[in-house]
Parts: structure tokens; sequence; C-alpha cells
């Protein structure tokens, strides 16, 4: 299927761009500890189903745990095997799956404009500096998995709208792994763009065509369906249920309950793929393509982002990174765009750059009055300055040479989110480093005590501390049943406040969020209980 290393200028920026992610997975390693409620709780589960010996049902405290299938638990058990169990491997998937949609993304640029050689090094450059794309790409979620496998799915559909039947069977695997790494949402990511096949590529035959969709889709449906048989069975009825039926028909409800209005992405736009969208350059390009006539490639892009866009808009149930395997599609748009134009400047995405470099300064001098009161420590002063003067060297290489724009601009993008992390480490990291108080945990249940959980439970705890034992899980009315019955036993409660952990005794006590969590015995939570209302 020619899946080959990239060729000429392509390779060159290839290697760039896999260089900075690898730059940017290295610092989120040292800055950025797993994030509760949901980096925590994947690999929660991943470490119930490797102590249970159990790798087609995935569980959380002690519950089989519907939400998610387990493509992704299962890859970080693969390290765990090779490695042995540890924090880094987990967090390492992600980015080794960015690093492979790169590849793919440079590669779909090659069949998609063969005569413009350098498209694909541009918008891997162009994806590999988004910076909603890098936050998940250095993180414990499935997004950049999924967003691989759709890139899968569309060199498939390229393969076979070229005439080769074996590029349904790509589709088909695609749609397999992708509904085992997020669910049947792959399809909405895939189809569009194979839907509207006949508009980018004329001359299908309209009934082979969806007919050899319609059975890559089955063929999906029964690579998922290879685990979700035996899973369901193995996991028992609610849990065969929720899989089939009740978590999809749930989600589908949730979806309308108009949480969202359908505008709420569009704000958001210029911060995830910052720094690309504020670039007036860019846009120049982009007016240029479309006064130029759309190709094929550029109608294959728009058929993959722009449906995919709206149907998630009109979806209330929104997230940012929903999105993210819509990013290859931008890359790819951007770079066939800017391949017809010389360099633009960068002065707006490096002004805004510096004006951030600015504010961090000005948080660690403690001039942000309202910033003191919501992290532990203040950030140091030098990644601000730091920022400060990428952009001022980005800019000036643009100006420099009319090739570097999208060079220093990819540069600048990744120095952004690597200097923001680096200068928000010791200021954030105590509100989300849970590690303290799940080895707290894990002591005193070594001690034979049970350990309850005084709110809805995501199992936060449980990798990070090693626990062998679910916590209880209590709310309303039972926690005060439960304290006065286990009054030897102990139970985690949080605090709006963090100065209210002050004058509590309590095996830990540490910030959680925007709020402290305190580990006492069940004596001193009935007070706390008691002292709030219950």
């Amino acid at each position: 299927m020619n899946f080959s290393i990239p060729r000429g200028h392509d390779r060159g920026a290839l290697l760039a761009s896999l260089a900075l992610l690898a730059l940017l997975a290295a610092v989120a390693q040292a800055t950025r500890p797993y994030a509760p409620i949901d980096e925590t709780r994947y690999v929660s589960v991943a470490w119930e189903m490797w102590l249970r010996g159990d790798f087609l049902v995935p569980y959380k405290n002690g519950m089989t745990y519907s939400h998610k299938p387990p493509f992704m638990f299962w890859m970080f058990q693969a390290g765990w095997a090779l490695f042995g169990v540890n924090e880094w491997w987990p967090r390492l998937v992600s980015p080794l799956f960015s690093a492979g949609a790169l590849w793919l993304t440079v590669l779909l640029a090659q069949r998609l404009w063969p005569q413009h050689a350098g498209t694909g090094g541009r918008a891997a450059l162009i994806l590999a500096s988004c910076l909603l794309w890098i936050v998940f790409s250095t993180s414990a979620m499935f997004d950049v998995l999924l967003a691989f496998w759709v890139l899968v799915g569309m060199h498939g559909v390229l393969i076979a709208a070229d005439g080769r039947r074996r590029g349904f069977a790509l589709i088909a695997l695609a749609i397999g792994f992708g509904v085992l790494t997020k669910g049947p949402v792959v399809l909405l990511d895939l189809l569009p763009a194979a839907v509207l096949a006949p508009w980018w590529n004329p001359g299908l035959r309209w009934g082979r065509w969806y007919g050899g969709l319609l059975l890559a889709v089955l063929l999906g449906a029964a690579i998922a369906l290879a685990w979700a048989i035996p899973a369901g069975i193995a996991g028992g009825e609610a849990y065969r249920n929720a899989i089939f039926w009740g978590q999809t028909a749930d989600r589908m409800v949730d979806s309308f309950a108009h949480r969202r209005p359908v505008w709420w992405y569009l704000p958001l736009l210029p911060i995830m793929l910052f720094p690309w969208f504020v670039w007036p350059g860019l846009w120049k390009a982009l007016g240029g393509l479309r006064r130029s006539g759309l190709d094929r490639g550029s109608r294959f892009c728009l058929a993959w982002m722009l449906p995919v866009f709206v149907a998630f808009s009109f979806i209330s149930g929104k997230q940012p990174h929903y999105l993210v395997p819509l990013f290859p599609a931008f890359a790819l748009l951007a770079a066939r765009a800017l391949a017809q134009v010389s360099s633009p400047r960068i002065g707006l995405p490096a002004l805004l750059a510096a004006a951030l470099g600015v504010a961090l300064m000005l948080a660690g001098s403690g001039h942000i009055a309202a910033l003191r009161h919501k992290v532990e420590a203040l950030p140091p002063l030098w990644p601000g300055l730091a920022l400060v003067l990428a952009a001022g060297l980005a800019w000036w290489g643009a100006r420099r040479s009319s090739g570097a724009g999208v060079p220093a601009l990819a540069l600048l993008g990744v120095a952004t989110m690597t200097l923001f992390q680096l200068a928000a480490s010791r200021s954030i990291e105590p509100l989300y480093d849970v590690k303290p108080m799940a080895l707290a945990i894990r002591q005193v249940q070594a001690e034979g005590h049970a350990v309850a959980n005084l709110a809805t439970y995501h199992a936060q705890y449980q990798f990070l501390g090693r626990l062998e034992k679910p916590l209880v899980e209590l709310r309303g009315e039972e926690a005060s049943v439960w304290l006065a019955a286990h009054p030897d036993d102990y139970a985690v409660i949080y605090l709006d406040d963090r100065r209210d952990m002050d004058g509590i005794t309590a095996r830990h006590k540490q910030a959680y969020r925007g709020g402290a969590a305190v580990l006492v015995d069940a004596r001193t939570a009935a007070g706390l209980l008691a002292r709030r209302g219950g």
C-alpha cells in the first residue's frame, strides 16, 4: 500500500516535526502529573485490568467500566508487559501514535498532491505545532489514537477511489480499530469524506463505490464485535447492555440536551489552532487557493473537515478534544494553500506569543493579584522572558527568508507550549498531583482499614497508589450511615476552600484542583460532614 518513508524535502520536515514532538513529550513527562479526573481514571482502568489478569473487560474501582473500549488500555498493558508497571509508559502511548499520525499525514499529502513537493512536510510541521494537537499528543487520552485510525482510513478512501479494492479493507481496519479506541464516533470522523467522494473524485461508479463502503463498514463492525461479543458475555448482562446499547443511547440523549450552543467551538478555534489560525498570511493563502479553484486534494480535505465540524457543532455535548481528528485535514489544506505563495510575515502570532511571555513575567513577579490566590507558588520569570525572545527570533527569521515562515511559526508554536508548561509546572502541579494522597490511602489500606471516598469516585487514586482494593464510593445520606458503622476506618473528603484544611487533623491533606482533599478517620469525616450540613 506504499506506506513508505517520505521522500525529499518531506523527509527532513517530518524528522523536524518528530523532533519537536519528542521535545514536547519530554517536557510533559517532566512537568505534568497525571491530570485528574480523566488521565488518572484511564490509567487506573488499565491498572485494574492488569491486576485481574483480565484483558477483555475493563474495570474501574472494582466494577465493569463500559464508557470506553479497551484499545488504549491494551496499549498501556503492552508497555507494562515489556518494561514492567511504570508511570512513564502510558504517557508515551499518545506521543507514539502522534508520531505515526505525522508520518501518515505526510504520506497522505503525497497521495493528494504528488506534483507539489514539500506539501507533506509543511503539513507535518503545521500539525505538530497546533496547540490542541500538542496538548493531546502528550496526554493519556484517546483522541490522538483515534486520529491515527482516521488517517489510516483516509488512506484507504484514497486507495479505493483510485480503483484498488484493498482500500476498502483499509477502511474496514480503521473503522474496527477506531471503534475499539473510542467507539462509533470514528464513523462520524471518517464516513463524510467517503460518502462525498463523487464530489472530490468525479467519475466514480456510484454503485460499486457505495457497495464497497457498506462492506467496509460491516467488516469494521465485525472487527469490533470480535472483542465486544466475548466481552459482553464475560462482563455480565449489565455490562453487555451498556456496551451494545445503553451507553450509545444515553450519550445520544445527553448530546442533544442543548448543554452548549451551536457556536461554542468558534471562539475557541484561535486558541486550539494557535499559532496558525491567527496568522493573516494563512488566510490570504487560503483565499488565493479558493480563487484559483479547488483541486481534488483540497476538496477531499474540505469533505473531511467541514461536515464533521458542523455535525459536532450541532451536537450540544461539546469538548475541544472531539475535534482533534480533524486537525490533520486542517494541516493538509493549510499546507496546500501555502505551497503556492511566498511565505508571508508572522508578525501577529509573534506579537501574541510575546504578549503571553509578558503575562508570564507579570505573573511570576506577583503583579497579577487574582493569580496569587489560585496557585501554590508563583511561576519563575525566565520562561516568560524566553518566550518573548523566541517570538522576536521567529519574527526576525521569517523576515530574512521568504521560505522560513512555516518553520519559524512551527517552532514558535512549540516554544509557546513548552515554555508555558515550564512556567506553570510548580504553580499548577501541586493542585493536580494526587499521587501523595494515593500513597497515603495505600498505607491506610495496608493497615487493614477500609477507605471511603465521599464524592463521585473516578478511580483517580487506584494506579498512582497501586491500590489493590477498591474505595467505597459514598454520596448523600449513605455517607453518614457508613461513617457511623465504620468508626475505625477512613474517608477522603473534599473541601471547597484550601484554607479550611489547616485546622484538620488528617493522615494526609493536600490541595486538590480548586479546593483540598483530606484523608481522615471516620469520626473526623462525620464531623466535617455535619459542619457543612451533610
